[in-house]
């Protein structure tokens, strides 16, 4: 009898312990489900624009097919760079200093790859996107939640990120506008925070995926702070503003030595991102600006019909500044994060994230996503305004 080999040992423990993602928990559960309206997932409800498409069939009809430079195209990278200090006040130079990249997350992965030596400490504010703290675990460093707060409007305080600096200190990772809570930082509360980095001689990878996604004051990168280019890793890339989740088109900009230590890790795992998806891309800075504010419009929209709909059935809410999550209090309810997502799940067929999937800071709330149609937001409201009246009695 051949004894079957238990594969669990095989495995490495950082990856056997890594908890799966609390928020494709929700995703599978809803895509194997009728009649479920999903708040859940961080993704556009509208397509990709049809000329951004149109020139991405273009280049397949012209048999573009192969590789692109490690880096990404060129003109893609003159692109960004444009579109960045146009946008942002922040100059990079397209040869050495821009990187393409599979989504926004290949190139979170590759900059702690880059800058980890084991044991080095990643400070990270919280509640925040999920990935973060595991990339940094698969990298050899320790993560190091700074807890955020909702009567701070889940800003990054100097006073909290002072209080988890350490000799061992390494990198700090910033993401606002913020998933999961909308919150934004503005020029005068980066102050602060440059200041903590200038003299504890951290790295920062700054993930401004949601740059776009601001209502009432523009996004400010950090990079473009005094004294912070050098100093950041600004990650951002299409998925949001553009309406390209799909497409996984990121990139990543920095100083040279940096970018060039990431492009290392980028040619021998992925070679270069799809070069259909770079010449889609590149279609969407060029023409696709006027698009995106149309959505930018409708975001906004239904972020004031949710936040409104959230305080009107009694649940605390704070504006969310940035991105298209709501990010209200269930805290009245006296059921934990994951209780009252599963039992609106179950009960009320509405699909929310439980807030400690995110990290520090989070229980007590949950993530609803406010990218999905008027109507499907008015009917959730109205689902979860009737769960919650039961809860009550």
């Amino acid at each position: 009898m051949i004894n079957k080999p238990k594969m669990q040992q095989y495995l490495s423990p950082l990856v056997r312990d890594i908890p799966p993602s609390g928020i494709r928990k929700f995703f599978d559960l809803v895509s194997s489900s009728k009649d479920i309206i999903s708040l859940g997932v961080g993704e556009p409800d509208f397509i990709t624009p049809w000329h951004v498409r149109e020139a991405s069939f273009y280049s397949l009809e012209r048999g573009k097919t192969q590789y692109t430079p490690n880096a990404g195209l060129y003109e893609l990278r003159e692109e960004i760079a444009h579109y960045l200090y146009n946008g942002y006040h922040v100059s990079y130079e397209p040869k050495d200093e821009i990187i393409v990249t599979v989504g926004g997350s290949e190139a979170i992965d590759l900059a702690l790859r880059a800058l980890i030596t084991p044991g080095d400490e990643i400070l990270i504010p919280e509640p925040c996107y999920v990935s973060y703290s595991p990339i940094a675990s698969i990298g050899g460093g320790v993560p190091v939640g700074i807890e955020t707060f909702a009567k701070d409007r889940f800003k990054l305080t100097a006073e909290s990120l002072k209080a988890k600096i350490s000799p061992r200190s390494k990198v700090l990772v910033l993401c606002y506008p913020s998933n999961p809570t909308g919150g934004i930082m503005t020029y005068e509360d980066w102050l602060p925070i440059v200041k903590l980095v200038e003299e504890n001689d951290l790295i920062v990878i700054s993930d401004e995926i949601y740059a776009e996604l601001t209502y009432g004051q523009k996004h400010v990168s950090f990079a473009s702070m005094p004294g912070m280019r050098d100093r950041t890793i600004l990650v951002s890339g299409f998925s949001k503003a553009f309406a390209m989740t799909g497409w996984r088109m990121g990139y990543a900009c920095g100083h040279p030595d940096l970018i060039q230590a990431m492009l290392k890790i980028h040619q021998y795992t992925v070679m270069c991102a799809p070069v259909m998806g770079q010449v889609a891309a590149l279609e969407a800075l060029r023409h696709g600006m006027e698009e995106k504010d149309r959505m930018v419009e409708s975001y906004n929209q239904r972020r004031r019909l949710v936040v409104h709909g959230f305080r009107e059935i009694g649940l605390d809410c704070h504006e969310p500044e940035g991105a298209f999550y709501a990010f209200p209090s269930i805290q009245s309810t006296g059921l934990s994060s994951e209780e009252f997502a599963e039992r609106l799940l179950k009960e009320a067929r509405v699909a929310a994230v439980p807030g400690n999937v995110f990290g520090l800071g989070g229980e007590g709330f949950v993530r609803c996503s406010y990218a999905t149609s008027v109507s499907q937001l008015n009917e959730a409201l109205n689902r979860i305004g009737s769960f919650y009246e039961k809860l009550k009695r």
